[in-house]
């Protein structure tokens, strides 16, 4: 995959993997960092996006006995590849014994297994060319945008996006997301048989298709980091692999679309805003609130690429987007040695920017944070309670968490209490419950 990292194990030159690594090891290294490129060349091959993921599922467990008990193949990724295109021209033959598609297949792989034709790849036992994890593939493209597709819901693209793009498990994603692995496995079955039943092409989308569709891309690769970033159940803070993985492929698509600057744009607040993650837990798991964090654990190097992802989606647009916006307010609080000396009243005008572009309650709520930063509580205050007024919210525990703290801070006890105590009722998260429980108790010590 684009971006791609790593020893040997990857596909690039070099001596086979160390002995001392198992076999299941290297398969599970190999499907993370392949397994998107894996599964389009496959979907290109056959034309059919449902039959590739399972062509290459069966590579994987292919990969599983074999590897651990022979040792592992010079270029694992080809190894992988050149197993699905045998086990495709298999399922024609089953089909329908010698057609079309089973010829073309069958050319470009002659006796003795050596691909001559599409991706570069070599045999499972010798020393062809290498896959090469570095180049920038159309066939990632496709799957991404085809996982993303419109005819999918929210659910079913997150899910298929994580499985063939991401190379997760149904597991893996079912933990991730805290729901029953048949669950997960029900949406991507649904999500496969939507897209053949729509007719859906496994292809880059035109200039246009693409500016149309990238939005629901973008959409699901920060929904996914949300999930992460700020974990709405359970008890741990930060789901790193979600956020991770997230970043991963917000990575892979701005360097498949480096035309598109939202796609800038949402790596930036990624990087951004995971540069905060060391400093956003304490040593026993408990959350940390911005004020109190040390943002000398902030990481610089995650700061560093989130500001030169910002700068090219600049240069790319007259204005940002919504996910450029966003990534300015987190860039604001980067550069900033406090809370104190954080520009308030830039980050107020990016929320104005933010709120004609992309309309949210949860915009509007956040802008009533930097006005009482800037402010004061007390024109801040108002604001919170129109959105309280208008039923916005309902069932979170950020509007009364935030009205919570403005009340705090004016002084109104009483309430402040009893928006506390709203507010961790609602919450989830059992960490940061007990930051709202801790509040409450610090509201009722003596001054």
């Amino acid at each position: 995959m684009a971006g791609g990292h790593g020893p040997a194990l990857n596909g690039g030159s070099g001596p086979p993997a160390p002995a001392g690594r198992t076999g299941r090891d290297a398969v599970a290294a190999v499907w993370r960092i392949e397994s998107a490129r894996i599964v389009g060349a496959l979907t290109r091959y056959t034309g059919d996006f449902a039959l590739a993921e399972d062509l290459a599922q069966e590579a994987l467990a292919e990969a599983l006995v074999a590897w651990p008990r022979e040792g592992v193949p010079r270029h694992p990724a080809g190894w992988l590849l050149t197993v699905g295109r045998r086990r495709a021209i298999d399922a024609f033959r089953r089909r329908a014994a010698l057609d079309q598609r089973y010829a073309a297949l069958a050319r470009d792989l002659p006796e003795g297994g050596a691909v001559t034709g599409g991706p570069a790849v070599a045999p499972p036992d010798d020393g062809d060319v290498p896959w090469d994890p570095d180049r920038v593939d159309d066939d990632v493209l496709a799957l991404m945008f085809t996982a993303c597709h419109p005819v999918l819901s929210r659910e079913a693209g997150v899910a298929l996006t994580l499985r063939v793009v991401g190379g997760l498990t149904s597991d893996e994603i079912a933990r991730a997301f805290l729901v029953p692995t048949a669950t997960v496995q029900a949406r991507i079955t649904r999500a496969k048989k939507a897209l053949r039943a729509a007719g859906v092409p496994f292809e880059v989308p035109s200039a246009a298709e693409r500016a149309e569709r990238l939005g629901a891309v973008l959409g699901v690769i920060y929904l996914i980091f949300t999930q992460g970033s700020s974990a709405a159940t359970g008890d741990r803070v930060i789901r790193y692999d979600l956020a991770g993985e997230a970043q991963r492929l917000a990575r892979v698509l701005s360097r498949l679309v480096p035309g598109e600057p939202e796609a800038h744009g949402l790596l930036a607040l990624l990087e951004l805003t995971a540069a905060r993650f060391p400093a956003r837990v304490g040593p026993d798991g408990e959350a940390v609130l911005l004020e109190h964090q040390d943002r000398r654990r902030w990481d610089r190097s995650a700061i560093h690429r989130g500001r030169a992802a910002l700068t090219r989606a600049r240069h790319l647009a007259p204005g940002p987007g919504a996910y450029g916006l966003q990534a300015a307010i987190a860039e604001c609080h980067a550069v900033a040695p406090s809370v104190a000396e954080t520009d308030w009243e830039r980050i107020v005008r990016l929320y104005d920017a933010l709120a004609r572009l992309a309309p949210s309650p949860v915009v509007e709520l956040n802008r009533a944070v930097a006005v009482s930063m800037a402010r004061g509580p007390a024109e801040a205050l108002p604001l919170v309670d129109r959105l309280a007024a208008d039923g916005a919210l309902k069932g979170s525990q950020l509007l009364p968490t935030v009205r919570a703290e403005l009340l705090t801070r004016l002084g109104r006890t009483a309430e402040a209490r009893t928006e506390f105590t709203r507010a961790a009722d609602l919450c989830g998260n059992a960490r940061e419950r007990a930051v709202l429980e801790r509040r409450i108790t610090e509201l009722d010590e003596p001054a």
